[in-house]
């Protein structure tokens, strides 16, 4: 990761965190499925491919009730028992056509002018996370992927980087590496699950939830939520009330 100078003004760049102190905002943490792009899940695209679901195991998944590899594994056993044979190209042929949500390149470019590191920590698939890391051009990015045989077909087990119930293991790695406090720290995800980004004393910025499960994480949590997915509604709660620039 590299960080930008500081050339802006401080205050230009501060916001009020949930106590009313005004602390400098200088890193933004998103999710990317259903945040800055169109598509709730990276992982339902590739089923949608194969004709295939999670069933039952999703709810188990979303409740905490199995693991991360456990999970990508019976996704891999799902789309293998249509085909058996999948190479890595196929695999990136199902993201073909997926948008960015309204506003996302704006904000990010914002945000950037700002000198605020933008980051993605998503546990969706590595393939689609990181050609919209390199389409937006944030600062890094993590997620979850596949491993292949040395011809590129698809193996039974996939590759956990972003445990989803525990996303601020990459946060706080962000953090130490940048030298960021969580104060300075915001994170904005779409599931409940991205509440794990939150780490003590960063900020969180529920958006765009779709499920009601998501709802009620945010409201427990008592958290800022913006529904409807144009990102630049983001920026009055990144920077107190401002307008989205023009």
């Amino acid at each position: 990761m590299h960080c930008k100078p500081h050339t802006i003004v401080d205050k230009i760049r501060s916001t009020a965190n949930f106590r009313g102190e005004v602390v400098e905002l200088r890193s933004v943490v998103f999710d990317c499925d259903g945040v800055l792009i169109d598509t709730i899940s990276s992982w339902r695209i590739i089923h949608e491919h194969f004709g295939t679901n999670s069933g039952p195991m999703l709810d188990q998944f979303l409740k905490g009730g199995i693991s991360d590899e456990d999970f990508m594994a019976d996704d891999i056993r799902h789309w293998k028992s249509v085909q058996s044979e999948i190479h890595r190209d196929e695999l990136m042929r199902c993201y073909q056509g997926v948008s960015l949500n309204p506003g996302a390149r704006e904000l990010v470019d914002a945000l950037k002018d700002r000198g605020i590191n933008v980051s993605i920590v998503s546990a969706g698939v590595d393939l689609l996370i990181g050609s919209i890391a390199q389409m937006l051009k944030v600062d890094d990015w993590a997620s979850n992927g596949f491993q292949y045989c040395e011809d590129g077909f698809l193996q039974d087990e996939g590759i956990v980087r972003v445990p989803a119930h525990d996303k601020s293991i990459m946060v706080e790695k962000l953090c130490r590496i940048n030298g960021f406090t969580p104060q300075q720290v915001c994170s904005v995800g779409d599931n409940h699950t991205d509440l794990s980004m939150m780490i003590p004393g960063s900020r969180f910025i529920g958006f765009n939830p779709s499920k009601e499960m998501a709802f009620n994480g945010f409201r427990k949590a008592g958290v800022p939520i913006v529904e409807g997915n144009d990102c630049r509604n983001l920026w009055p709660h990144l920077f107190s009330g401002e307008q989205f620039p023009e």
